[in-house]
């Protein structure tokens, strides 16, 4: 079993088409999950899978 992929905060942001500003907010309040390694965030494709299928105001 391979690794999952993790997408930098611009490519997520792009993906989902959102702002980067956006994304780090989710991200911080814990709207979508990530990895923060050392100053950067990581966003794991299953974590872009759920925001696609719950919908990205699911926590409204």
């Amino acid at each position: 079993m391979g690794a999952e992929r993790l997408y930098s905060q611009d490519e997520a942001a792009e993906l989902l088409q959102i702002s980067r500003l956006t994304l780090g907010k989710w991200l911080r309040d814990g709207r979508i999950r990530g990895v923060k390694i050392g100053r950067l965030w990581r966003i794991p494709e299953s974590a872009l899978d759920e925001i696609a299928k719950s919908g990205t105001r699911a926590k409204e």
